[in-house]
């Protein structure tokens, strides 16, 4: 598969089967993800593999967050749930955070590039995969951050939810893409 194949193929998985992600399939997303750009080589990335117990305790923060944002819609938090209870392995990804602001910035851009080209990994390996940003992820909240230990100069870029899709094809409906013309301007 091409490159551009690869890239138009791409699909937020949010529905798994019950099956354990090998190791080595997570650590060669891992791998994939030090191979991204990133500025002076300061590889700003860090990842928090979240499987087994610590997996029953992201749930048991995750249920305790939607219950406190949605206090009047059970069902939104039922469903938000099934999405993490059924997903095999969770990774919550940060990016270095420095004393020059520009410096930050430009390692959470390096970070985020570090999990697409996860993201472009886990499709090649029959893996599903979405990165998360807000809700289950968890990605906003606090306690999050002393979730995964309160490590200093640190902020969270992302929560990625892993494992084998659902569904055989792994892919949903094509979307519909803004044409790059109307998006740019050639001066």
């Amino acid at each position: 598969m091409s490159v551009f194949e690869r890239l138009e193929a791409r699909r937020a998985v949010r529905s798994y089967i019950p099956k354990e992600v090998e190791k080595e399939k997570i650590e060669s997303l891992l791998y994939a993800a030090t191979l991204a750009p990133n500025d002076r080589m300061r590889e700003p990335w860090s990842f928090y593999v979240i499987q087994g117990k610590a997996k029953k305790e992201y749930e048991s923060l995750a249920y305790e967050y939607l219950q406190e944002r949605f206090p009047t819609k059970p069902k939104l938090v039922d469903s938000s749930m099934k999405a993490v209870t059924q997903t095999p392995v969770i990774i919550v990804v940060t990016s270095d955070t420095l004393p020059k602001a520009s410096d930050s910035t430009d390692n959470e851009y390096a970070v985020c590039c570090a999990i697409h080209s996860m993201w472009l990994a886990a499709e090649e390996q029959g893996l599903g995969f979405v990165w998360r940003t807000r809700g289950v992820g968890l990605v906003h909240d606090e306690r999050l951050h002393h979730f995964i230990g309160s490590p200093q100069d640190k902020k969270v870029v992302g929560t990625v939810f892993l494992g084998y899709p659902e569904n055989s094809e792994g892919a949903e409906k094509k979307k519909q893409r803004t044409p790059f013309e109307e998006k740019t301007v050639w001066l």
